[in-house]
């Protein structure tokens, strides 16, 4: 039996009959094999956005209102602001355009996400190598989910006692924290729903999508 046969009778068994929660696991693992075995062309990709959920216009006006914020909190002292990569990277960017101050970019890489579901293990892969005793630090990150990862970038860069230390995130999801953190500034809280756009993404698919969208 081809892939397609089998996608097909398992599917129709999925949701016409009775069967048992075995059949359903197997079901979802092969769904999630096959999504993750091949390229997604544009049909699926489209077809994959259910609804947009924050618009391109919503976005340009919050990002310059946190720019505000930032110039506020310094006056004119030197910032480092650190993009915690990959997510944050579009609204790094859009932020640092939106700070009439002195600005340093750093970036970091810290990983906690398989897919759609954090793992709960956070891995420091790029850090940062610069004497944050010199800076007000500004942490830019996309969203604050469990909190997992945030936590520990935040405890990490602390210890290394910068001036003043400050972290504005673009999302805010507060029914999934796991862990006591609060970002400083938040542009949008969201419902417990699985998001993408603006930097985050789905397997590395949709960063590019100018907007926020529900999958």
């Amino acid at each position: 039996m081809s892939k397609n046969g089998i996608s097909f009778f398992l599917e129709m068994l999925y949701s016409n009959f009775a069967i048992d929660f075995h059949m359903k696991l197997l079901y979802n693992i092969y769904i999630v094999f096959m999504k993750g075995s091949k390229k997604m062309n544009k049909e699926e990709y489209i077809n994959s956005i259910k609804k947009v959920i924050i618009t391109e216009e919503q976005i340009r006006e919050k990002v310059k209102e946190a720019g505000k914020y930032v110039e506020s909190l310094y006056d004119g002292k030197p910032i480092l602001l650190i993009s915690i990569l990959n997510g944050s990277f579009v609204f790094a960017a859009d932020l640092a355009r939106e700070i009439n101050v002195p600005c340093e970019i750093a970036f970091m890489v810290a990983k906690s996400y398989v897919g759609s579901e954090s793992c709960g293990d956070v891995n420091i892969i790029l850090d940062i190598d610069k004497d944050l005793s010199e800076y007000n630090v500004v942490i830019a990150e996309d969203i604050v989910d469990t909190g997992r990862t945030l936590k520990k970038v935040c405890e990490i860069l602390k210890s290394r006692s910068p001036h003043s230390f400050k972290v504005v995130s673009f999302l805010d999801k507060p029914k999934r924290r796991v862990v006591d953190f609060k970002a400083d500034y938040v542009l949008f809280t969201i419902p417990d729903t699985f998001i993408v756009g603006y930097g985050l993404d789905y397997n590395d698919y949709f960063r590019n999508l100018p907007y926020i969208a529900e999958l």
